[in-house]
């Protein structure tokens, strides 16, 4: 069987074009000499040159006589112009509908932050089921239900910081979308406490660390997940299950190595105290330095244990306050901790936010 052009051209072309290209070949036959010959009207003669008219099977034959050309030529000619013209019809009424579409969409969508992402490209036909498919939905009217529910979770839980519910449904929808998309290890949540102890190890060196905790993740299956931040956005960090796997999802707001580490370490307590037996909750944890809830409690507290034992936090208390830089780096030594988690630590803890130090806090 042949196969078929399904090329759809931009204008449906009428048949009445070859008439008038056969008239300009032929400087010696006028379109009212032709419109005798063919015994009609020379009204009616151009009504179908200017494509008002069909070719019609009487038609067909009479022109197959005076300009010898088959008619079941014209036929074709005049039966693609009708396939054509329903085609191009209905890709109009599409082009319609998904423009109506679109509207909808950017009403619950930062488009703007998808396009700058690469994901959607100024194409409907494409970049409709390109949403679809990263906010899991099957249909527009799911997307605006599914925000709806979000948009009073982020309004519960942002409390009086400022957030764009809009750009922390797309961030999250991201989050979910990219992490669907990889693959690791199988997930043992006895195997944390060793996870921990090399993830610091990563820390202290603070060298291509992003890829190194990425791939350290993945050994051990959990997914991790780094997602540009929105305007409005305050978000630290994600944790969630993807599939049989737990995931992560961080945003980098700060690029310092005391940050990162410590956002890490309290989605992973996420991960190993209360998530490994409900895979059907989350946690999405808006930036405050004091979070709340009994649940984040025990996730800022397994954090500080695991970036800093109480060994060597007992021991900076007892023989090392005041801190200098000096100091701070003789502790690093000692307990391969890197310098800046311990400034970090401190800082928070005692309020030494304006001492001055020369440690670099940059993610490296």
């Amino acid at each position: 069987m042949a196969k078929q052009n399904n090329i759809l051209p931009f204008e449906a072309t009428h048949p009445g074009v070859l008439i008038k290209d056969e008239l300009d070949a032929r400087p010696d036959l006028k379109q009212k000499d032709l419109a005798i010959e063919l015994g009609v009207k020379a009204s009616f003669l151009n009504e179908i040159i200017k494509g008002k008219r069909p070719v019609t099977a009487d038609i067909a034959i009479l022109l197959e006589k005076t300009l010898e050309i088959p008619a079941d030529y014209w036929m074709k000619f005049q039966s693609q112009y009708e396939i054509d013209k329903a085609r191009i019809k209905e890709k109009n009424i599409a082009k319609l509908k998904n423009i109506e579409i679109w509207k909808i969409i950017k009403e619950y969508v930062p488009v703007t932050y998808f396009k700058k992402l690469g994901y959607i490209d100024n194409n409907l036909e494409k970049d409709i089921p390109a949403i679809k498919k990263i906010y899991n939905v099957t249909s527009v009217d799911k997307l605006v239900s599914i925000y709806a529910k979000n948009k009073l979770a982020f309004y519960r839980k942002s409390e009086k910081l400022l957030v764009d519910e809009k750009n922390m449904f797309a961030w999250s929808s991201l989050a979910l979308y990219e992490a669907m998309n990889q693959s690791v290890n199988t997930f043992n949540n006895e195997n944390i406490g060793q996870l921990c102890k090399k993830l610091n190890n990563i820390f202290f060196e603070n060298e291509n660390t992003i890829e190194k905790v990425k791939s350290t993740l993945k050994q051990y299956g959990i997914k991790l997940v780094l997602i540009k931040k929105l305007e409005k956005t305050p978000v630290d960090g994600f944790s969630f299950w993807s599939g049989n796997n737990p995931a992560i999802a961080l945003t980098l707001r700060h690029n310092r190595i005391d940050n990162f580490a410590f956002t890490l370490m309290h989605e992973i307590a996420h991960i190993d105290l209360h998530l490994k037996n409900n895979k059907e909750k989350s946690f999405l944890d808006l930036t405050t330095r004091n979070k709340t809830g009994e649940l984040e409690a025990e996730a800022n507290l397994f954090a500080q244990k695991k970036l800093i034992s109480k060994e060597c936090w007992s021991d900076i208390i007892k023989n090392y306050l005041p801190l200098n830089n000096e100091k701070i780096f003789e502790i690093s030594e000692k307990y391969k901790i890197n310098p800046a988690i311990l400034l970090g630590r401190v800082c928070y803890e005692k309020n030494y936010y304006a001492v001055k130090t020369k440690i670099d806090k940059k993610l490296k």
